[in-house]
């Protein structure tokens, strides 16, 4: 592990746009790793100066070589070092003493193969950092910008041709992952503005390229695969860079089970992390996850045509009723609105053309490639009455046959034109000659039409990502880190409650206890009915201890109550310190939810929130978010889970107060970032949310400290439920 430098956009532009490259190692085979990178640089027509260093050959492939880097002339920019890893170290240091401005390092041999390889690359990591220079890799594939004609690698994804340069930024940790998208972009006819795989990342990691991608003017989309990073914090930042920059972000993210995530761990060496966590990183700064190859393909060539109308609203046209319903299914799915035409609307299409379905799906039949303007008529109804954000069009084969397809291109020609703030994308099978008249035209084609509708989903969410006023984040107040710093020692149930309503999260109406006198006289100025608890530092789980007495009506029952329960306790766990007993007010009407925090080795505090019970228990359902972040964050999460229909007063439930809940998910996520280094857990469990307008209150809490003593009894006390 090391620490990386903040995030640094000038220092690496050697590296993506050098006037002069050395490559050190240099072969006059061309099919070696020292000899690839000279023939791919005179082949791309590089304008700057290449400077083989060979100390047993004057020229390499045509070009004068030098016997170090030291007798090498004039500046050097980058240095491509293709060399055995014994030599590296050395290698590097020379390099950083001729005042090189950025290296990439092929060789292997060293975080991936263990402990011995770690501690060579953190000899290489330090020449990074007291020099200055930047390195790429080790391990690694090197980078590419085409614009520019700096071919910096040795992969033998170039063997097939260097695809036209286009706007896709791409940055991959892994090089075969990386050398096979180069080529599978490259036959599906995408071009590259800049591609790096970053490998070990003993210095240069993934973020400092997807930062660098983010402020490209060169790039609209980035495309990029990921195995798991050091710095959570230089991600979030390159994210939040993109976004800034209306910037799609199409992450390929392995590593979901246990053994994926070991295998990226041995791959590059990077720190995989919770996938759950790099899952809410994502959706929090709008980065969009594909799960294959091929999805990251489409997603990203979906982004390319920068339309991204800020709506929900879908319309299917289609030949094939079959495809339609297929379609509305992956719509829904989605989330997306498949509302139907207007009655008006679909008086009109029936008059039109009856056999068609017009509700939505539009289903036109195959009668639109002889009727003529059918296809125009039938869309032009559905853009301007149905009013939808994004139309997508199933055409079957018809983009096989150019006679037809330039039949049907003469009716969504002008369409494009005259609703030029509407996404409208067409699925059919296509020859690529005509797949390029369609995208001339600004339709983008998609051979499979679920594909197309989840294109349409995503390029819809990215324009209301895009068109949010609301800030995705806190502004943290520095302030507020002396207000909000926990308290030294082990936390009770009361201590916790205490610190959370000094942080501003709402907490119930309780008094704390150490007599049965004492008890019943704070029961009468709460006000009945009350609850009981035990305070105990030991005491995790108090139901299973005997310490909790619920519904409490009067004194009496308060009196016997707290006798019988210190009896219980007692009995139970006699070595338990008892701190006294909570009387609380019995809340009641509201909605049981959860809070809590845990500290991800990546991403530091993450907060929780879900449904209490059975939603969390057997569905799993709850929503991540690191912290800090901003009421709108806090709304995002509510609605993110699948039980928020009863929040929001599904079946005649009154709406709860979700506004006091964000406001205390955002309290949470304040706290939960001061105290980054020294808060290891918080759960808040109930949370009760009440009716709108009520508020809400914590019932319970438990916090606990890194430097607690009792950590690990704590936590396993804690995962026991």
């Amino acid at each position: 592990m090391h620490t990386s430098p903040a995030l640094d956009i000038e220092r690496i532009r050697a590296l993506f746009q050098p006037s002069s490259v050395a490559i050190l190692g240099a072969s006059d085979d061309t099919g070696k790793i020292g000899g690839r990178p000279i023939r791919y640089l005179k082949e791309s027509g590089f304008k700057g100066r290449i400077l083989p260093i060979n100390p047993r050959r004057d020229q390499v492939q045509g070009l004068d070589a030098y016997p170090s880097i030291e007798a090498a002339p004039g500046d050097i920019d980058l240095a491509i070092v293709a060399l055995p890893s014994p030599l590296v170290v050395a290698t590097i240091q020379a390099c950083a003493d001729r005042g090189v401005r950025a290296v990439i390092l092929f060789s292997a041999g060293f975080a991936e193969i263990g402990e011995e390889g770690l501690g060579v690359q953190q000899q290489i990591t330090h020449i990074a950092r007291t020099s200055g220079m930047r390195i790429l890799g080790p391990n690694c594939l090197g980078a590419i910008n085409l614009r520019h004609g700096m071919i910096g690698t040795f992969t033998s994804g170039m063997e097939g041709g260097l695809p036209a340069p286009g706007r896709i930024g791409f940055v991959s940790q892994s090089g075969a992952i990386g050398s096979h998208c180069f080529a599978a972009f490259r036959e599906r006819g995408l071009g590259f503005s800049y591609w790096v795989t970053t490998g070990n990342e003993c210095d240069i990691e993934f973020a400092d390229c997807l930062a660098f991608l983010a402020q490209d003017p060169d790039t609209d989309v980035i495309a990029a695969y990921i195995e798991g990073c050091r710095d959570g914090e230089k991600l979030k930042h390159a994210l939040a860079l993109a976004r800034e920059h209306r910037k799609p972000v199409v992450v390929l993210k392995v590593g979901k089970s246990e053994i994926g995530a070991q295998a990226a761990a041995s791959h590059t060496a990077s720190l995989a992390g919770s996938d759950a966590v790099y899952e809410a990183v994502f959706q929090q700064f709008g980065a969009s996850r594909a799960h294959s190859i091929t999805e990251l393909m489409e997603m990203t060539y979906a982004c390319l045509g920068r339309r991204f109308p800020a709506g929900n609203r879908i319309g299917l046209a289609t030949v094939s009723g079959g495809v339609g319903v297929m379609m509305a299914d992956t719509a829904s799915e989605l989330g997306l609105d498949v509302a139907p035409m207007p009655a008006s609307a679909q008086a009109r299409m029936k008059e039109r053309w009856a056999p068609a379905a017009v509700v939505n799906p539009v289903d036109t039949t195959a009668q639109v490639t002889s009727d003529r303007e059918l296809l125009s008529d039938f869309l032009e109804l559905m853009l301007d009455q149905g009013e939808y954000n994004a139309v997508v069009i199933f055409l079957a084969h018809t983009g096989l046959v150019k006679e037809t397809s330039n039949r049907l291109r003469d009716q969504l020609r002008p369409l494009r034109q005259r609703y030029p703030d509407r996404l409208i994308i067409v699925s059919t099978l296509c020859r690529p000659d005509i797949r390029a008249d369609y995208e001339a035209d600004g339709l983008p084609v998609f051979e499979d039409p679920t594909m197309a509708v989840q294109a349409a989903g995503l390029l819809m969410r990215l324009g209301r990502e895009f068109e949010a006023q609301h800030p995705r984040a806190a502004s943290v107040d520095p302030d507020k880190g002396g207000q909000l710093s926990l308290p030294q020692g082990a936390f009770n149930e009361f201590t916790a409650k205490q610190y959370l309503t000094g942080a501003g999260v709402p907490i119930v109406e309780e008094r704390l206890a150490e007599s049965a006198e004492v008890a019943v006289a704070e029961a009468d100025a709460i006000g009945y009915p009350v609850v009981l608890k035990i305070v105990s530092p030991d005491i995790l789980h108090k139901t299973e201890a005997g310490g909790v007495m619920l519904g409490l009506r009067n004194a009496g029952q308060v009196l016997d109550g707290y006798q019988n329960m210190l009896t219980q306790v007692r009995s139970r766990l006699p070595d338990a310190r008892i701190d006294g007993v909570l009387v609380s007010r019995m809340v009641g009407g509201g909605t049981e939810t959860l809070i809590g925090v845990q500290r991800d080795p990546v991403f530091g505090p993450v907060v929780a929130f879900g449904l209490g019970g059975i939603f969390v228990e057997t569905l799993k359902d709850v929503a991540l978010r690191t912290a800090p972040f901003g009421l709108y964050e806090a709304h995002a999460m509510i609605r993110q889970i699948k039980g928020y229909p009863l929040l929001a007063g599904a079946r005649d439930r009154a709406p709860a107060d979700v506004d006091a809940l964000a406001q205390a998910l955002v309290a949470v996520s304040e706290l939960a970032w001061h105290n980054r280094d020294t808060l290891e857990s918080l759960d808040i469990n109930p949370f009760i949310v009440l009716p709108e307008g009520d508020g809400a209150v914590a019932v319970d809490a438990l916090v606990i400290r890194r430097d607690d003593p009792e950590l690990e009894t704590r936590h396993a006390a804690a995962n026991a439920t």
